[in-house]
């Protein structure tokens, strides 16, 4: 992907469905619902064809593929797209298109009980008078409304238009982009790629102004490495924050198919999230609040007993619930099977020769956290003695580590949930035992160690991992071994403070008195402050923009940059600008 960091659209995304007649396309199959871009008759994918062959001057207006004309559907009118729409899994040739028909996003969808035909429009423009895909995908009930579109036959490397129309409803306009066009080798990486790094958003704490300053930039990608929701029960300060409540309150938790589409239904109809989801492709993985609480596997939250805890049959159909759930509002490559607590997320993604993005899953293959404390915060030797114990489960860490072998991209990227970097610290500072977050990669040292280790021995060009979770912001070198602060940096890690969760540590002061005794790696730390990580790649340079939110009570809050990173190629760990 080539661009500016701070380009965006150059006018407002508005226009108007254009076409007549198309063949709608028939319910996709249960298991493959993501069959986008087969309701297009023979003329139209003519066009298609040609639409998709235009130079590197620019599209020229010609004949796109005509939709089907608008007709009313009964119980389908304004307000249907209440929660916008979304683009993501971006690849040289293809993205996937989503959104979901819910007039009453937060109280059951209030979509009649039957599927909807949905169109679909991709232009080259925002005008649409260049279009080169169009279709009609069935909203299925079964999956409440969403509709997924794979589009194939785009050009690498392009800017995009999407929309939708139910009935007669047109939703608000999307920009996306493709991955850029396959490199033979590292050599030949070219161009630029701009990022943005989010996580945790927990609706009650607070306003997200990260979401509109992530849309004001239009970066190539959004990476958004978990909490998209929380589970907990309703209470915040903001009575326009409240969470719904789900059918049996007084858990925290959700557990049914409603409880988790109600809350992504209210977190989804947020103005500032819709923003950043319109202005750019995003690649997602979840963490644990998209279901429950620092779970593991199937092993709810530990310390849970009473009506909050589930043995593993109960928690695997809680499971269940919430990955459709996370499906039906994301705009996601994976295949699902309806009430499987299965659902493979960890994938692959290439941006020509200059990246290779491996978004990785450490949450529904982890082994439960050592000493199953209900506390997340325990005895750093549990970490360290936890052999057996793995986050990302054997079949992962062999496809990482065979991504990394075979990866000729010049930057190779890890997404993932939890702090990589090592962070022991004592109460009192100097003189208490030594403790760490067990839900951490620290839980888990010997699957870290691995890890890492292969990072090293792959020999990957500039490895650098992305992560979350925290709600602060870091700037780590990554080292096989923490304890051999000599030892040299196999990697740089970003860890993204949060878009509105709440800071949990002590304070920043206790966090940077035992950096500096305990944890000499840490090269940026901040902890009071919400936000986001700004992102530009290119060929020579990785440069990271810590950007701040003043204050959450505010939707129009001021984002500014705190600090800025950068690493050189070729040059593991990370120095200030």
């Amino acid at each position: 992907m080539t661009g500016d960091a701070t380009a965006g659209p150059s006018r407002p995304l508005r226009s108007l469905f254009a076409g007549a007649a198309s063949t709608p396309q028939g319910r996709p199959h249960r298991r493959a619902v993501l069959l986008g871009g087969l309701g297009l008759g023979g003329a139209a994918a003519a066009a298609v064809g040609l639409a998709a062959c235009g130079g590197s001057g620019g599209p020229t207006p010609i004949p796109g593929p005509t939709l089907r004309a608008p007709t009313p559907v009964p119980g389908v009118t304004d307000g249907v797209f209440a929660l916008g729409v979304a683009s993501g899994d971006p690849l040289p040739d293809g993205v996937i298109l989503w959104t979901r028909l819910a007039p009453r996003p937060s109280e059951g969808g209030g979509m009649p009980s039957r599927d909807v035909p949905v169109d679909w429009q991709i232009a080259a423009d925002e005008n649409f008078r260049s279009v080169v895909r169009a279709g009609t995908q069935t909203a299925q009930a079964a999956f409440a409304h969403s509709v997924h579109v794979d589009v194939r036959g785009l050009e690498p490397g392009r800017e995009y238009f999407y929309r939708f129309r139910a009935g007669t409803v047109l939703s608000p306009v999307g920009r996306t982009r493709t991955a850029a066009a396959p490199q033979a080798d590292a050599a030949a990486a070219g161009g630029a790629l701009t990022l943005a790094l989010a996580s945790c958003q927990d609706f009650q704490n607070g306003y997200w102004p990260a979401f509109d300053a992530i849309a004001a930039d239009a970066p190539d990608l959004v990476v958004h490495v978990g909490d998209y929701i929380y589970e907990y029960d309703p209470d915040s300060r903001f009575p326009d924050r409240v969470h719904t409540t789900p059918q049996q309150p007084g858990l925290d938790q959700l557990q049914t198919l409603a409880d988790y589409r109600n809350r992504y239904g209210q977190y989804k109809a947020d103005p500032a999230l819709q923003a950043a989801h319109h202005a750019a492709p995003w690649v997602v993985t979840w963490d644990d609040h998209e279901v429950e609480n620092n779970y593991a596997g199937l092993v709810d939250e530990a310390g849970d007993s009473g009506d909050r805890h589930q043995d593993p049959a109960v928690f695997a159909r809680q499971r269940a619930a919430a990955y459709q759930a996370y499906y039906e509002h994301m705009p996601i490559r994976v295949e699902l099977n309806p009430g499987s607590p299965d659902l493979r997320i960890y994938r692959r993604l290439a941006f020509g020769g200059l990246l290779t993005l491996n978004v990785m899953d450490p949450r529904q293959y982890r082994t439960p956290v050592p000493g199953n404390s209900p506390e997340a915060v325990g005895p750093a030797a549990l970490g360290a003695g936890n052999i057996g114990g793995t986050m990302a489960g054997a079949a992962q860490e062999r496809w990482l580590r065979a991504g990394l072998d075979a990866s000729r991209t010049r930057w190779n990227v890890i997404a993932q949930q939890t702090m990589m970097a090592q962070l022991d610290g004592q109460l009192p500072v100097g003189s208490g035992s030594m403790l760490t977050n067990l839900d951490q990669n620290d839980g888990y040292r010997p699957y870290r160690r691995r890890l890492l280790s292969g990072v090293r021995d792959s020999r990957a060009r500039n490895p650098v991992v992305l992560s979350g979770d925290l709600h602060c912001a870091w700037v780590n070198d990554l080292r096989v071994d923490f304890d051999r602060p000599e030892t040299p940096a196999v990697a740089t890690e970003f860890v993204c403070t949060s878009i509105s969760s709440a800071f949990f540590l002590i304070n920043d002061d206790f966090v940077r008195e035992n950096n500096a005794r305990l944890n000499p790696h840490v090269r940026y730390f901040r902890g009071d402050r919400r936000g986001y990580t700004r992102i530009r790649v290119t060929p020579t340079e990785w440069r990271a923009d810590m950007r701040v939110v003043a204050d959450l009570s505010r939707r129009d809050s001021p984002v500014t940059t705190d600090a800025t990173w950068v690493v050189e190629d070729g040059v593991p760990g990370a120095r200030p600008a």
